[in-house]
């Protein structure tokens, strides 16, 4: 007992409980606040369609940027070194979900009064069968996902107060305060709370990764010792390159698994898992975060300026920077002992076993123990990290457990139970709602940790799923009801059996998670757009046409691009798929070695490897192509002519009929 309360009375501690309570405070305000300005459905659900610019930047960037990206993010770079880094690009691939889509379903939502995505969904193909799909994948995606960050929360808590905190308690307690917030305030609530969450999760990345320069002794050091770990590498791709350096090729035959040489991450797997990524702005939630919103200023801002620049900068920096200098800091023991001379070693102590991959968490433990540096030198900037973190972890559950909540209500209750639901019943529902999806994913959490990392791997991969369906809204009608139905089905089935659930849950030995290095979200769209263009192409109906052509000619009224404009319609595809293919697809294989030999960093031409140069080049031309995209192709900006509703807000009115065909 006297060795608690010693623990607890360290300046760690104390300043860890007052940065928390400070950040819960926050939280709470924003959910009484939110309560209290919720008088409608609409208000409740979507915020009453007035969120403001710089609340919609800084929210929606913390939506898509999880926990993942300030704790699992840069221990993937320290176990897999830059080939994982390529994933940094999902600061890019995010959001060009959103370029594509999101100002278009702005439109139509605020045209036609939708709240949800199933609402418009339904309506656009006249089917109830779609809009059961969309709650199915809101769930699917937003009870493991969210279970995932909860998770991660009462871990990094564990590790923080050594021990004191269960991991299973943790989890619960700190999970209260985002219940309490969400149910009560809704969507306004959440989105002032993210744009706070925003800014710790950002500064925190930043600030660990200047702390981690600082161990390591500068950039200098930190690229000699990145040059001896290339070196000393025992894992080689199959040209003889360190793993750590170098992608292992275009794309091999296996599965993504042990067999892969030198690494699962081959060019077509780095495609795909970007795949998977864009899931996140493709998923139902963000259909909600777009109608929330006056108009679509935002989003260009959004998508360029907060994400693929800003956020990519501190990837392909200060993340990099952390999962590299893991190495430099004592976290390898075998690089220790084989080149003690080139590591400070300052985590090492700190681990129970000396080697952080058999540590209990292995690479999730590394930010942790980063942070964890500071406690007998700055245990408030500690604390304040902490927060940070935590923060992070909850800014995506937030949002998903809110819209999720709203689609309960509105897709399921309202339109199949209680038509007639009133203001006050559909909040009650929608807050009822909030506390199942969060009761779900604690419990998935708390009973079995292995069924949560395998259904956490299929969230995003189901959310990309999604993008058929909104390219027949938003772009192409020619593709039907049931092309899109049979295509979605096919498509979550796809993903379900290429991911460890086929084998661990099904039994299907044929072959293994992630089959010839393509991710599970890859296999789904293969099945998923391949169904559903052969299926529409046997269903076309001209009376269903017809009505599809109801929200496509205001589309075209609306959304089109100036005739004088009309030019750079070749040029903006060819820099998008010039950009795909060699920026995160199979050209990328050319970054191994075009800035200098990966085996001779005498040779490294800008003095870092080759990979992490061609990063940083096709980053800059990432951020390029999405000011191109958002901007001068105008697929971001508000439409020059103003849209006018053509109905009442059905957030605050009955849904609109729809047939029950499938």
């Amino acid at each position: 007992m006297d060795s608690i309360a010693q623990a607890l009375a360290s300046p760690k501690m104390i300043w860890l409980a007052i940065f928390v309570v400070l950040y819960w405070g926050y939280c709470i305000f924003w959910g009484i606040k939110g309560a209290i300005a919720s008088r409608t459905a609409s208000d409740y659900f979507i915020a009453g369609r007035r969120i403001s610019i710089l609340v919609f930047v800084l929210a929606a960037t913390a939506t898509s940027f999880s926990g993942w990206t300030f704790m699992g993010h840069p221990g993937l770079i320290y176990r897999d070194g830059f080939p994982y880094a390529y994933a940094s690009f999902y600061a890019i691939t995010i959001p060009f979900t959103g370029v594509l889509f999101l100002k278009r379903q702005w439109m139509i939502g605020k045209r036609f009064g939708f709240v949800t995505p199933g609402e418009m969904l339904s309506t656009y193909f006249r089917s109830d069968a779609i809009r059961v799909l969309v709650v199915i994948v809101a769930l699917v995606f937003s009870i493991p996902y969210l279970g995932v960050q909860l998770r991660a929360s009462g871990f990094l808590f564990n590790v923080l107060t050594d021990g004191l905190l269960n991991v299973e308690v943790g989890m619960w307690l700190l999970s209260l305060v985002v219940l309490i917030y969400v149910a009560s305030g809704g969507l306004r609530a959440v989105a002032y709370v993210d744009t706070l969450q925003c800014i710790l999760l950002a500064g925190g990345i930043m600030i660990i990764g200047i702390v981690t320069l600082a161990y390591v002794g500068g950039i200098g050091n930190l690229v000699d010792g990145i040059k001896v770990l290339a070196e000393h590498d025992t894992n080689l791709t199959p040209d003889g390159y360190s793993h750590y350096v170098a992608i292992p090729g275009v794309i091999q035959f296996v599965e993504a698994g042990p067999s892969a040489v030198g690494g699962a991450w081959t060019g077509i797997m780095v495609l795909t898992y970007m795949f998977a990524l864009m899931g996140i702005q493709a998923a139902p939630a963000f259909t909600m975060w777009a109608y929330s919103n006056r108009d679509p200023k935002p989003f260009a801002p959004q998508q360029v300026w907060a994400s693929s620049f800003g956020i990519g900068f501190i990837l392909f920096t200060f993340t990099a920077i952390q999962g590299m200098g893991g190495h430099l800091l004592g976290a390898d023991a075998a690089f220790l002992a084989a080149a003690p001379e080139t590591v400070t070693n300052v985590i090492g102590p700190g681990l129970a076993t000396g080697d952080l991959m058999t540590e209990a968490g292995k690479q999730g433990m590394l930010v942790p123990q980063l942070i964890n540096l500071l406690e007998g030198t700055a245990p408030w900037l500690l604390a304040l990290l902490s927060v940070c973190a935590l923060a992070a972890m909850q800014s995506t559950g937030a949002a998903y457990m809110s819209t999720a909540g709203g689609m309960l209500t509105r897709d399921l209750i309202k339109h199949y139970l209680i038509p007639d639901a009133s203001h006050t019943a559909q909040k009650t529902y929608g807050r009822i709602g909030v506390a199942f999806i969060v009761l779900a994913a604690l419990v998935v959490a708390t009973v079995s940790s292995d069924a949560l990392v395998l259904l956490g791997g299929l969230a995003v991969a189901y959310g990309f799923q999604m993008w058929p369906s909104l390219i027949a809204v938003c772009w192409w009608p020619w593709l039907t009801r049931a092309g899109v139905v049979f295509g979605l089905i096919a498509g979550l089935v796809a993903v379900t059996l290429t991911e460890n659930l086929g084998r661990d849950w099904f039994g299907i030995e044929a072959w293994g998670r992630w089959p010839l290095t393509i991710h599970s979200a890859g296999w789904g769209i293969i099945f998923n757009l391949g169904i559903a263009v052969i299926v529409s192409y046997f269903t076309q109906d001209e009376t269903e046409t017809r009505h599809r052509m109801t929200f496509h000619s205001f589309l075209r009224e609306h959304a089109s691009l100036p005739e004088e404009k009309r030019s750079l319609v070749p040029i903006a595809w060819i820099i998008t798929l010039a950009w795909f293919f060699f920026g995160i697809g199979p050209g990328a294989v050319i970054g191994n070695w075009i800035f200098g030999d990966p085996n001779m960093p005498s040779e490294w031409i800008f003095g870092i490897p080759s990979i992490w140069a061609w990063q940083i080049l096709f980053w800059a031309i990432g951020v390029y192509m999405m000011w191109m995209l958002a901007y001068r192709m105008e697929l971001s900006t508000p439409p020059k002519t103003a849209v006018q509703p053509i109905t009442e807000d059905i957030g605050d009115q009955p849904a609109p009929a729809t047939s029950t065909a499938s």
